[in-house]
Parts: structure tokens; sequence; C-alpha cells
């Protein structure tokens, strides 16, 4: 028969026992971290905070930005009044321009680069031969005067003809487009006339083998107020 002073007994020391262990419990765990003044809240799991991705910045397109020309230079219908044929090209040497007659007092005029000092030339000639995206092989006169130029570079975007050339007669001089269009309005070539890569594709599509080309000399204008050139 059980005894119940004896049970009793046991309960409490039972009791004093788990309170012990508790108590010790708890000490230790407080002095490890505080306790939550609100146990019974449970706090959503702390988030690990990624980097944000780096931004790529654009790449930069400088060896694309087209410079800006002069408007006199900027490709434009004018009031030109002449004896020659709709579809002639008249070089105004002097004044770096280009003019492509449409007919009835009127032409396309574009900005151009000319030959430097030393280097202008004047006459009449056709256009003998017209190429897209053309090779390069500099003549054996400029070969003389500057050696390190390459014997043949590959049409493209760096080359120094451009995206089109048209060429002028038996001469070695042309029409051609340019990768440094910041040169238009300018005397620097060595005799041939260049054109931005937008207007030189313009103009390319506009002429045909055959069609004539007047360059005038340096003392001499392609404008002139009556409309007359002697």
């Amino acid at each position: 028969m059980l005894n119940l002073r004896t049970l009793r007994f046991d309960a409490r020391r039972a009791a004093a026992y788990g309170a012990l262990v508790i108590g010790v419990a708890l000490s230790g765990a407080a002095s490890a971290a505080p306790l939550p003044l609100f146990p019974f809240i449970v706090e959503p799991q702390t988030q690990i905070q990624m980097a944000p991705p780096a931004v790529q910045s654009a790449p930069s397109q400088d060896e694309n930005v087209i410079a800006e020309l002069p408007a006199r230079l900027k490709r434009q219908i004018v009031s030109y009044p002449t004896r020659e044929a709709a579809g002639t090209i008249i070089i105004d040497t002097p004044n770096t321009y280009l003019y492509y007659v449409l007919g009835g007092g009127q032409a396309i005029r574009y900005g151009i680069g000319v030959g430097r000092d030393g280097f202008t030339w004047s006459g009449v000639q056709s256009i003998t031969k017209k190429a897209e995206w053309p090779d390069w092989t500099p003549p054996p006169e400029m070969i003389a005067r500057q050696p390190y130029l390459p014997r043949h570079m590959a049409g493209g975007p760096g080359n120094p003809l451009g995206a089109r050339a048209m060429y002028l007669g038996g001469t070695v001089y042309r029409i051609h487009g340019t990768n440094a269009p910041g040169t238009i309005g300018t005397h620097v070539s060595s005799g041939c006339i260049r054109l931005t890569n937008q207007d030189v594709a313009d103009l390319y599509s506009r002429v045909n083998v055959g069609t004539k080309v007047i360059v005038l000399p340096m003392d001499r204008r392609a404008d002139n107020a009556n409309g007359k050139r002697s």
C-alpha cells in the first residue's frame, strides 16, 4: 500500500529539482542573449542582403558619333542658276561645295573637303567607275611622299575612302566618303573630293558612270550673281 506522505515528499522534491534545472537553463540563456519581450511573437528570419548588381554603363559610341557640320556645309537644295544640264556635278573648290545640278535653277549642295595647298586641280572629267566600300591602293606619287602608308587597304569603316567612291576619268582623283567628317569644309586632301559617308551615299545614288564633273580652280566661284560662268 502506497504511503501518501512519501508520495507528497517525492513530488515536492521533483518539482524543486525541476525548477532548479529550469532556472539554471534560463540563467545560462540570459547570459548569452536577452530574452525577447514578447516570446510568443515569432520574428521573421533575417534576410540575407545581397549587393545590387553593378549597373553597366552604356558602351561608348564616340567612334560612331558624326561631327556636327556647320549649317552651310549640310546637304540642302539651293538656288543655282547654271547652263549645265541636270545631273552635272560642279565642284566649287574655293568654297568647299559640291553642286549636283537639278535643273530649273536649283541644285543639291554638299559640303566637301578639297585638296590642300599645292594639291588643288581643275578641269572637266567624267565618272568612269563607281564602288561601294572601296579598297584603297595609294598611288605611287602618294607613296613617294608618305612612304609609311599601306600599299593596300581593304574597304570598310576604317578605310580613308569611306562608304562610296566615284572615280574620275583616268586620273588618280576620286569623289569619295570619309571616316573623318570633321575635315569637311577644309583644304586637306591630296586632290580627291571628300564628303561625309551619308552625303557620298546620297550622291552615289543619283549619278551614273558617264556623269560629267566640272572642277573649278581656286580663283573662280561656281555661284555668281547672274548665273553666268566664263
